[in-house]
């Protein structure tokens, strides 16, 4: 990360607040500090940290790039030894690393018929757009690394729907990864920086099987016993 002031830090809210906290807290701040009525030093500088930390967070797309900036960051400080960790003196005993993640799974290349069947997520019949329940093995810490970031290499051709520019997919359309690895797109989907994409997950993962109603699930249950 540059040296830039943490958007979050300037407007005083938490990395996880939603939307509607980030804006009061901007709003109140721009109030207080505007260069018509704060009187303290520099309010012209003040407030232009504020209005520009506002246009960072009020964007999703530049929220969740700035958010998986802060986690690879704060992921390669913890990597670099302290004084203590080299010497094994002053700073006491040297504390165990904590277990390396497992990477996400890549593309095999294997046929449909080594890959076992897995049962369909279930929703209420109301449901409109939300998270799966599905899905597993994808880190989020890993997605700005060298192993995550854009190791997907180039899109294959023929986008179809919104283009990520984040994670081992980077510069790839939803529908190109679809086709390519659908565990991805359901852990997008229980992950906060997928909310702008859930409206089009979930049309994918209701049409590849991967998500289906309450009430058909129970339909296909009574079709089950009916009598011949």
């Amino acid at each position: 990360m540059t040296d830039t002031p943490d958007p979050y830090k300037v407007l005083q809210v938490d990395s996880e607040a939603e939307d509607e906290v980030i804006q009061a807290a901007y709003r109140r701040l721009a109030q207080k500090y505007h260069p018509d009525v704060a009187t303290g030093p520099d309010p012209a500088v003040r407030m232009a940290a504020i209005n520009a930390a506002w246009e960072v967070l009020r964007d999703p797309s530049r929220r969740a790039a700035h958010d998986l900036a802060r986690r690879v960051a704060a992921r390669a400080s913890e990597r670099q030894p302290s004084a203590g960790h080299e010497t094994g003196t002053a700073a006491g005993p040297t504390r165990p690393s904590a277990p390396r993640p497992s990477s996400p799974p890549r593309a095999t290349g294997k046929p449909a018929g080594d890959v076992p069947p897995r049962r369909p997520d279930t929703v209420s019949s109301d449901w409109t757009s939300g998270r799966s329940s599905q899905g597993h093995g994808y880190d989020p810490e890993l997605m700005g690394s060298p192993d995550g970031l854009g190791a997907a290499g180039p899109a294959p051709g023929e986008p179809s729907g919104s283009v990520l520019n984040f994670g081992r997919f980077a510069g790839w359309s939803i529908g190109e990864i679809a086709r390519r690895d659908l565990d991805y797109l359901e852990w997008l989907d229980r992950m906060p920086i997928g909310r702008p994409y859930r409206d089009e997950l979930d049309v994918i993962l209701r049409r590849t099987g991967r998500r289906r109603s309450a009430s058909a699930e129970g339909q296909e249950r009574r079709g089950l016993f009916r009598r011949r």
